[in-house]
């Protein structure tokens, strides 16, 4: 953390220490709390980056949750605001929204090769 805030100010840029959190990965890892411009960084369990969802037990579950969750609004959405509800309409949209919904992060939850 030293070194981080070194280069920082070397750089002179400053770190937004509120946004700052820190993860523990694994079962034994000791819990400790590490210091930002002597600033305690608060702890989380689970964390959206590039719209993936991390969680300290690094099982895709939360992420996979969240992306049906979003998808099932868009939906929702387009079933309440499309009035003429032809098939293929309907068929095209749902689709094309809930496709996108499914593929972010799709590399990391199940990758190829």
């Amino acid at each position: 953390m030293v070194r981080l805030e070194n280069w920082a100010n070397e750089w002179q840029m400053t770190l937004n220490v509120d946004k700052c959190k820190t993860m523990h990965f694994g079962y034994g890892n000791n819990v400790m709390e590490y210091l930002l411009d002597n600033k305690v960084l608060a702890s989380a369990n689970c964390e959206k980056d590039l719209e993936v969802w991390i969680t300290d037990d690094l099982k895709p579950v939360y992420h996979i949750t969240e992306a049906c969750k979003k998808a099932n609004r868009m939906l929702g959405l387009i079933k309440r605001t499309i009035v003429h509800k032809d098939p293929y309409i309907l068929l095209t949209l749902c689709k094309s929204f809930s496709s996108v919904q499914f593929n972010k992060g799709r590399g990391l939850v199940s990758p190829v090769g």
